[in-house]
């Protein structure tokens, strides 16, 4: 496994970390889904990224309190949030399903999560929470009529409307278009900057570049990397890559490229050269050159091994 720091916690979080896991695992009957996780965070931004069935939406739930760990610990400030109210109270969870009931209008809604956290003047929580998220012309009609990003949006007002110090997003952004992603990554770096803990889930390593200074990488239910956004992001890019090239001589093609640095092989097959290489800038870079100089025609650059699942299982075998 890759670690690239012990514990995430940014620079400016306080010494005491808010959210705790040690050793965490769940399963569901013979189904191990988190496998002996531990980490700790501090106020800002941290993204929790892997592919699908990694067990990102699991952690999430367990730090928010809606499920228990099958074994080791989960803390909020010190308290276990399952089926503890106080620590709900310090809680706000954006889950990546639909959680909001369509006939309600989007102020009715926002005004009920208020009211579920017994706060004193609910109308004036979710008028400010609505305002937060850009909502305020959509907010008395019903739910059940909104866009996929205007329903995110009331989503993440609910989930602020009480002011908590703990925030979890599970795929924030999807369906948003370009400006409500924009938008909504302002309100949380406000939000962080006010000393926040904020947590993304996402399957996305970009749609984190701007917005987590931190980084949990998730596979197979295990914690395969955990470090500062731009070393995931070097460790991903500088694997090694493998693409299949098409073109009007592919043993010509392949031979010139076996003298540049980067390769490591070429092979030749029914569907073109099959290239691997450990800079993929350079290579993609070099290979018109090279193609040009010899005098060949590339008719398809197509890289082989780009899942998420092959990147991440390149993590994990470090």
């Amino acid at each position: 496994m890759t670690t690239l720091a012990p514990e995430v916690v940014p620079m400016s979080a306080p010494t005491r970390a808010v959210v705790e896991l040690r050793g965490v695992s769940r399963w569901y009957g013979n189904v191990v889904a988190v496998n002996d996780v531990s980490f700790s965070l501090g106020s800002g931004i941290t993204g929790l990224l892997g592919p699908n069935g990694a067990g990102k939406s699991t952690i999430l739930h367990m730090m928010a309190g809606l499920l228990r760990p099958s074994a080791g610990t989960v803390l909020v400030d010190g308290m276990s949030p399952a089926g503890n109210p106080d620590a709900y109270r310090r809680l706000g969870l954006v889950p990546e399903r639909e959680a909001v009931q369509p006939f309600l209008t989007g102020f009715e809604f926002v005004r009920t999560c208020a009211r579920l956290q017994g706060l004193p003047d609910a109308d004036a929580a979710a008028a400010r929470a609505i305002v937060q998220v850009d909502l305020e012309n959509a907010q008395h009609r019903k739910v059940g009529t909104y866009s996929k990003g205007m329903r995110q949006r009331i989503k993440i007002a609910g989930a602020l409307v009480h002011d908590p110090a703990v925030v979890l997003l599970d795929e924030p952004f999807n369906g948003m278009d370009p400006r409500q992603r924009l938008d909504m990554m302002d309100v949380l770096r406000e939000e962080a900057a006010n000393g926040r803990v904020i947590v993304i889930s996402s399957h996305i390593l970009e749609e984190l570049h701007d917005l987590a200074t931190n980084v949990l990488v998730m596979v197979s239910g295990r914690l395969a990397a955990s470090g500062h956004f731009r070393e995931i992001r070097r460790l991903m890019t500088d694997r090694p890559h493998t693409f299949t090239l098409r073109s009007s001589d592919d043993r010509r093609l392949g031979t010139a490229l076996l003298a540049h640095s980067s390769v490591f092989s070429v092979e030749l097959a029914a569907t073109g050269a099959v290239v691997r290489t450990a800079d993929r800038g350079a290579m993609t870079r070099e290979l018109p050159r090279i193609a040009r100089g010899i005098g060949v025609r590339l008719f398809e650059i197509r890289p082989t091994d780009e899942s998420l699942e092959s990147v991440f299982s390149y993590l994990v075998d470090q």
